[in-house]
This record gives structure tokens, C-alpha cells and sequence, in this order.
């Protein structure tokens, strides 16, 4: 049986009214029983095939697919036309890297030309973030390999991708300072992680001895280190650092100055970085070079110290402190004419290469652990009660304001009384008549009693006066040297005692700062300081290290000029009066050490208490030669008893080196 289509009901209508209602369209069927001739009729039922595709859905759907293809094509302008060049470039990224080309960090040397620094070249395991694996797993089974074949564990590996994860396309140092056989098999095992290689560099290398000193000095330079605090070292860039430090061209793997002269101008010796842009694969890996920046090489500074001072001072002091038992010391030298530091030296110090190229936990916690603190620089900043070797500033302070002449007298029998307070010299029975010259030259603490605070019918300088006079030499404030770490020390005040201690103020009080005990305290820098503005005439310079900057390709210095911090405020002749002091003290008085140089000198002894259950803190200060004063020196041992019989020693042997050697 064969089915035709035929139409039905619609000729009725008329087919022209049919074919104007389309939507209405009925399509029926008629069922031929026969294959020929007349067919009979089959009753059956009228089914209708139509749609419910309306006018009005016809209309949506052709705004809708409108809207949709506006949508994609305003994408696809945004995209192509508007955001193309960032596109490409995140595209040239991912296949691009810029490779830094670090500077060659400038050199550091002596006054005399000795290198103290040099550059030797390291290996250090980095990886690139952005080239890590994405998926969790992965990455920590990566982690899991990284810890195994380094010297970290897991958790500090992952604080580091912490830490430094938003750096995504910078190197990210993963363990420093790695051996060239450990480097050669962590290149070769680096090649199963996406984004880990080992990166080439430097590390900075102290040189604590130079060719002049002898084998039995180069067996002992292990000891001979205090240019440690001069020269300070570099470490790796902290987080908080890099934060600030990043946008001005610092990097994760950087290291960067963190005490000393490589702090102090870490940008004149860190140079300009150059860069390397690389294309690599999809894992990471260099395949080409396609262009490069050279880099430029940092500042060479040429300090003022003199190593071999240096080495001797502090070879000296090591073998004083032996012999009186002591472990603790510091000195100073300089040149008074300009404020240059000749040698610098605190005891105990520490080896500055332990920290170059990163320190172990365990020698950092050796230091920390040293109850006498070797990296802590006493020299500098170190506060002591400063003992009598204040009294040559005392003194210029009472000329300056005629409280006394060149030719006051004032008896000396063993103290004074007042109340039911003694305030004693420290020789029983005194020293009779003294004048200035003699109070400096046997340290009368009666005639300082006398000018400092007054007693009976003498009117003193009073406490104002003399803050006023010794924060113009320089107590009480930095002076301003060129390393970090400096303390200004602490001169008491009326207003200080009575808010701190809720006390007034006594004239004990001003009896004791006129000889430089009680609540004042003072660094072995400002003693020095204040010592060498009497020795050239009055003039206070700022204390520097470094002498020259050379650029290293032209290889011209540029000097550091002397800078001039206070000059002028006691007049000329009452320094030519103190300094005639300090030399009766070594012609006359308690500097007697001082006698067998083959060149005059003045000097200052001191003794500082500051604890009843241990010993005094032992300080001399000192100038030489006495017309035309080209050195000070200024020593301090803690706990070390008397000043003569501790400190004046070790300034002895130091002007006699000199005298061998510089004179």
C-alpha cells in the first residue's frame, strides 16, 4: 500500500486564502488500498503538522541572535584593537625573559691601597615562580625533590614561595653560596623541574691580612678581624626590604649592605644592574639570546683607615686583654685635622665572611649567645660614664666663661664637705694648690668640684653651662660617621631628673657630671672627638671612614671633604692652655707612659665607676705630636681598673708602631 500526499479542505476554502494564512497550514493524507484502478474510500481521522514558531518568537530570536553577535564582535574589537598590544606582550612574556646581569659590586681599600674586599664568584639554586607547576601535586612533589637534594626542609621552602610568589617571573633563591660539584649535579638534576636552575653570581670575600704582616700574624687572623665593624658584610634582602627596595631596581636574589661602609654606600658600591632578554620553551628553558645590556660596575671606595694600625691596635689590645684578664675593649684613632679614622677597633669582634653568602643558624647563634656581644661595636656605640677624661672639655668651659684664668689656684686637701655629703679627691690628703694645667695633669677632682658646681663663696659653671659647652664638643648627639650604628650618649638635665627619677636636682649631681660620673655617659668616638678639637685648636670635625670615591672606569677619586661641625666656641688660647695640661700630664703627671716617644704628646687619664660590685671602666685619651698633632688616640677597657695601668699601655705601643712606621 502506497501513501500519497493530497491536499484537503483547502480548495474548499479557496487555495489563494490558504496560502495567506501560512502558520494555519494543514497537510492530510488519503490511503490508496488498491495499486490500480478506483480506489474506495477509507474513512479516517483529520491530523494536523503544524508549528508554534510565532511571529513574536521569530522576532526575539532574531534580536537575541543580533545581540549576541554584536556582543562577540564588540569582544572581538576590544580584544584585537584596544587591549591587542597587552595581550601581546603577556604572550611575548610567557615566552620571554628578562634576565638581570648583576653589577660588579666595587672594591674596598685601605688608605695605603690594600684591598679589603674581593668578589669570588658563587653558585646559588633559583627558581622562577612563573614557571612552576600549576598543579598542587606536582608542585609538591617538586618541593618534596627540592628538600631532599638541599639543605632545607619542606616547610621552609614553601614559606619562601610564600614570601616571594608575587615576584613571578624573578628569581627566587632557593640556597646560597652552593659548592661548584654541588652546582654541576643540581644543574644536571635541575632539568626534571619546570622553572628551577642554577644561578651564577658573586659573594664578597673579607680580606682580614694583607702581604706586609708575617706568617705568625697570618696564623693568628682568625683573631685579627675587628675591620669587621668597619667594613660590615652583606645579606640577603629581607621581604620588608625587598617591598621598598623593588621598584628602585632590586631583585628576590639580591644580597645588600647590612652593617658597616657596605651599608652606609651600598649605592655607589652596588652599580647599575645590565639585563639579558632570553626566548624560552614552554617549560621554561633558555633557547636564545636575542638581545643584552651590559651592566656597569659598581664605586671602588678608599677608606681612611690604615690597616696595618688596624691590624697592630687591635693585635695589642688582644694581647693587654689577655694579660689582665679582660674580654672587653675598644680604640679609636683619627686624624685631627680632618676627622678621618685612622683605626677603629672593638673587642670581641666576629669574622664578617661568616656572613657573606648567608649564615649558618648554628655560628649566628654562637654570636648571639657571646655573653660579651662581638657584634655589637663598643666603639661607637658603646655608651660608659667617661671618667675624668672629661675634664679637659670641663675646663675649657670655665676659661670660655671666666670662672677661672690660666693662673686660678684653688686648694686641693682631699675633697670637699658639704652637709653630710664627701665628695673625695682621688689621692688622700690632695694635691695642695692646683691650677688648671695641674688639675689636668694629676686629675684633681676638687678643683673640678670648685668649677663645675661651685663651693662656698666660688661660683661654678652650674649644670646649664655645662651641657651648653659639652654638647658644643659634641656629647650628647651623633656625630655623624659614615657607618651605621652610632649612639649619642646621655647628658642628665634638671628637667630629665625630675620627670625620670621625680627628684631635684643637687649640687652633688653637678660635682659628679664636672668629672664625668653619675648619669652621663659618653661613646669612646666622642671622647676621641672632643680630644682632637683640643689637639688642633678647637675645631670639631664629623669623624668619617671613607677618604675616596673612584669610579672604576675612569678610575679618578673623588675626595671627601672634611666637614666642620662646631669650631670657634672656646677661644684659641684657652685650648693652647688645656693642651699644656695634657702634655704636664705626660712630662709631669699621670700620663708617664708617654715619655719614652721620640715626639711630645698630651694626654688624659681616666677612671669611671659605674657599678659597686665590679670594676672600674679604665679610659686614656690622647694627642700627638704636641705642636702639630697629626694623631689621637683614645682606648677604653671595660672593667679594666685604672686608666693608667690599663688603657694608657695599649696607647703606648700604638704611638710607638706609629713612630716606627708612619712617623
Amino acid at each position: 500500500m502506497s501513501v500519497i500526499p493530497v491536499f484537503s479542505h483547502g480548495f474548499e476554502k479557496g487555495f489563494s486564502e490558504r496560502l495567506q494564512d501560512k502558520h494555519q497550514w494543514v497537510e492530510n493524507s488519503v490511503i490508496f488500498e488498491n495499486t490500480r484502478d478506483k480506489q474506495p474510500m477509507v474513512p479516517h481521522l483529520e491530523e494536523y503538522m503544524g508549528s508554534s514558531f510565532t511571529r513574536t518568537v521569530a522576532q526575539l530570536s532574531l534580536i537575541a541572535i543580533t545581540g549576541v553577535f554584536l556582543i562577540i564582535a564588540s569582544r572581538f574589537m576590544y580584544v584585537q584593537l584596544i587591549q591587542g598590544n597587552n595581550y601581546a606582550a603577556l604572550s611575548d612574556r610567557n615566552k620571554e625573559r628578562s634576565i638581570p646581569i648583576p653589577a660588579e659590586r666595587g672594591l674596598i681599600y685601605d688608605r695605603n691601597g690594600v684591598q679589603l674586599t674581593e668578589n669570588i664568584p658563587n653558585f646559588s639554586l633559583a627558581l622562577i615562580p612563573q614557571d612552576l607547576p600549576r598543579d598542587g601535586e606536582l608542585r609538591d612533589k617538586m618541593v618534596k625533590k627540592l628538600a631532599a637534594i638541599t639543605s632545607n626542609d619542606e616547610e621552609t621552602i614553601r614559606n619562601i614561595l610564600e614570601e616571594y610568589g608575587s615576584y613571578s617571573y624573578e628569581s627566587i633563591v632557593i640556597e646560597e653560596d652552593i659548592d661548584y660539584e654541588t652546582a654541576l649535579r643540581l644543574q644536571i638534576q635541575s632539568s626534571e623541574f619546570p622553572g628551577i636552575y642554577i644561578q651564577r653570581g658573586s659573594k664578597r670575600l673579607y680580606l682580614h691580612t694583607d702581604g706586609t704582616i708575617g706568617k705568625e700574624e697570618e696564623e693568628k687572623q682568625v683573631q685579627l678581624q675587628s675591620i669587621s665593624h668597619v667594613l660590615g658584610y652583606q645579606g640577603k634582602l629581607s621581604p620588608e626590604e625587598l617591598e621598598v627596595l623593588y621598584d628602585e631596581g632590586y631583585l628576590p636574589s639580591d644580597s645588600i649592605g647590612k652593617t658597616g661602609v657596605e651599608q652606609t654606600y651600598e649605592t655607589l658600591l652596588r652599580g647599575v644592574y645590565g639585563k639579558r632578554r632570553i626566548e624560552v620553551d614552554a617549560r621554561g628553558r633558555e633557547q636564545q639570546t636575542l638581545s643584552e645590556d651590559p651592566p656597569t660596575a659598581g664605586n671602588h671606595i678608599v677608606l681612611s683607615i690604615d690597616h696595618e694600625m688596624q691590624i697592630a691596635l687591635e693585635r695589642v689590645m688582644q694581647e693587654k686583654l689577655v694579660e689582665y684578664g679582660k674580654t672587653r675593649a675598644s680604640a679609636v684613632v683619627s686624624d685631627p685635622q680632618t676627622g678621618e679614622i685612622l683605626a677603629l677597633v672593638s673587642l670581641p669582634s666576629f669574622d664578617n665572611n661568616d656572613f657573606s653568602g648567608g649564615i649558618d643558624a648554628e655560628t649566628y647563634q654562637m654570636y648571639l649567645a657571646n655573653e660579651n656581644n662581638p657584634l655589637f661595636n663598643r666603639a661607637i656605640s658603646g655608651k660608659f660614664p667617661s671618667g675624668s677624661t672629661i675634664k679637659p672639655a670641663i675646663s675649657a668651659a670655665a676659661l670660655q666663661e671666666g670662672i677661672i684664668t690660666a693662673n686660678t689656684s684653688i686648694y686641693s686637701t682631699g675633697g670637699i664637705a658639704v652637709g653630710s655629703w664627701f665628695f673625695p679627691d682621688w689621692k688622700d690628703g690632695g694635691h695642695g694648690a692646683t691650677d688648671v694645667r695641674k688639675s689636668i695633669a694629676w686629675s684633681v677632682n676638687t678643683f673640678y668640684y670648685y668649677i663645675g658646681g661651685g663651693y662656698e663663696d666660688f661660683e661654678g659653671l652650674g649644670v646649664d653651662k655645662i651641657i651648653f659647652y659639652l654638647q658644643k664638643f659634641g656629647f650628647s648627639q651623633k656625630l655623624g660617621i659614615d657607618i651605621p650604628g652610632e649612639a649619642a650618649g646621655f647628658l642628665p638635665s634638671k628637667s630629665w631628673k625630675k620627670e625620670v627619677k621625680n627628684e631635684p636636682w643637687y649640687v652633688g649631681d653637678t660635682y659628679n657630671l664636672s668629672i664625668g660620673q653619675g648619669d652621663f655617659l659618653a661613646t669612646p668616638l666622642q671622647i676621641n672627638s672632643m680630644t682632637a678639637s683640643i689637639a688642633n685648636g678647637g675645631t670639631v670635625y664629623q669623624p668619617h671612614i671613607v677618604q675616596t670615591i673612584v669610579d672604576p672606569v675612569n678610575k679618578i677619586g673623588n675626595a671627601v671633604a672634611p666637614v666642620v661641625l662646631k669650631e670657634r666656641f672656646i677661644d684659641p688660647g684657652h685650648i693652647y692652655t688645656i693642651k699644656q695640661g695634657m702634655a704636664d700630664c705626660v712630662k709631669t703627671g699621670s700620663c708617664w707612659d708617654l715619655r719614652g716617644l721620640p715626639f711630645s704628646s698630651g694626654g688624659k687619664t681616666g677612671t669611671a665607676q659605674w657599678n659597686a660590685n665590679k670594676d672600674h671602666h679604665a679610659w686614656f685619651t690622647s694627642f700627638a705630636p704636641l705642636d702639630n698633632p697629626r694623631i689621637a688616640v683614645t682606648v677604653l677597657v671595660e672593667e679594666g681598673g685604672e686608666g693608667s695601668a690599663a688603657a694608657m699601655p695599649i696607647a703606648a705601643e700604638i704611638y710607638t708602631w706609629w713612630a716606627v712606621n708612619r712617623y
